[in-house]
């Protein structure tokens, strides 16, 4: 009679190989998602000979599809709470026609304008909020008759068109940072330091996170998924730094602005989505309503701060969408808050509510985006960019129920 002894070795390389499998798939639809982006990227990179990832043509495809991140970062929150927002598209144009009305009818500072839109945003969110939270008429009914009544406003306030004169307001779409730093070589100085902040603190936050969970007593992922995963963004970071280093023209270029407003709403709502009391109930409301009910956590207050986070988060895309077009029209934001949907669901926020990240959306926002750019690039009929964007989203969509009905 024989036997197999397996060497201390062996058996650490197979436990570590299982591990690593093992992370790979506890975060495969995260990777996935991703995954999905980098190749729709190269793909498009190698249709259009190299023009999508040019510098300039990087710039531009941020600050065109800005208002699909900004809404998507609101509507990721409804979504998780089972709800639906049909409205934004329609909000976008009737604070951009008060924005623009304020400036240009009444001649108030571009500054002070910008204040008051984003307090309308506000208000609108608390008369959605109240529908919902208060009087139960389900999300999709409310923001339904928000997305007819707002249009119409849009249409009745506005009318036909209103240019905007401001260069300082236009200067949020097209301007960038200050070069505080000079240039180095052909490079913005800044940029690069920001960019490399940016990996050092990606780095950081990827080690404090396994202390943490250490720390707690739960086993972390293994320490080589935590290397190639810092490797590997830090190389997207380095390369997203060359190109925006490296943009504008002879007069300014560097970081653009509409990249600063998007950055910083992307790190404060995936703050307080994540960390914060209110993000942990969002998250409880989607997963079990009656649970988080019978738990203590009030539910309608949670519904009715949702809307007016969505509310403010319209204003801010009303604002940029404004400054990008130098002018206000009723129809302004037509199929937006198809856009921000279509970005929530690819990025892989659940159809049923409860799963859902902020940076999922952005993923998902970017995708949009580069279909949109890459063909945009190509000269397809937007026709056809409809078609294909459906696609997208129908088998996102569809692969998301597939891995659920797997798992159970």
């Amino acid at each position: 009679m024989s036997s197999t002894v397996v060497s201390p070795t062996k058996k650490q390389d197979k436990e570590n190989r299982g591990a690593i499998l093992s992370a790979i798939a506890n975060n495969a639809r995260q990777y996935g998602i991703v995954a999905a982006l980098v190749v729709i990227i190269v793909v498009f990179e190698i249709l259009t000979k190299g023009v999508l990832l040019k510098p300039n043509s990087f710039v531009s495809l941020i600050q065109q599809n800005a208002y699909v991140i900004i809404l998507a970062i609101g509507m990721v929150m409804v979504i998780i709470a089972t709800h639906i927002d049909l409205s934004v598209g329609s909000l976008v144009a009737f604070i951009g026609g008060i924005c623009a009305l304020l400036m240009e009818r009444q001649g108030m500072n571009w500054m002070l304008a910008i204040v008051v839109s984003l307090i309308v945003g506000l208000i609108v969110g608390c008369w959605q909020g109240f529908w919902v939270a208060v009087i139960g008429i389900p999300g999709f009914i409310t923001t339904l008759a928000g997305m007819l009544m707002f249009r119409g406003l849009a249409t009745v306030i506005v009318g036909e068109s209103v240019p905007i004169t401001s260069d300082a307001f236009r200067g949020i779409a097209r301007n960038y940072l200050p070069n505080i730093l000079g240039f180095w070589g052909p490079f913005d100085g800044l940029s690069i330091v920001v960019g490399l902040v940016c990996i050092v603190a990606y780095v950081y936050s990827q080690l404090s996170k396994r202390k943490r969970t250490e720390k707690v007593g739960l086993v972390p992922e293994p320490m080589v998924m935590t290397v190639i995963k810092c490797v590997l963004i830090s190389a997207v970071i380095a390369f997203v730094t060359y190109l925006i280093a490296s943009s504008g023209n002879e007069n300014q270029g560097g970081i653009p602005i509409m990249l600063v407003i998007v950055g910083v709403l992307v790190l404060v709502y995936n703050f307080i989505l994540t960390r914060t009391v209110f993000g942990r109930h969002v998250y409880a409301v989607g997963g079990n309503r009656k649970a988080a009910i019978l738990s203590g956590i009030n539910t309608k207050r949670v519904d009715f701060i949702l809307f007016v986070h969505m509310g403010f988060l319209s204003a801010v895309a009303a604002i940029c969408m404004l400054s990008r077009l130098a002018s206000a029209t009723a129809q302004t934001g037509m199929e937006f808050e198809m856009d921000a949907i279509a970005a929530c669901f690819i990025g892989g926020t659940a159809v049923a509510g409860g799963v859902g990240t902020i940076p999922g959306a952005v993923v998902g926002a970017f995708v949009m985006g580069v279909i949109n750019q890459g063909l945009s690039i190509m000269g397809v009929d937007t026709a056809v960019v409809k078609t294909i964007k459906g696609l997208v989203l129908l088998l996102a969509v569809a692969v998301d129920i597939m891995s659920k009905r797997k798992k159970s």
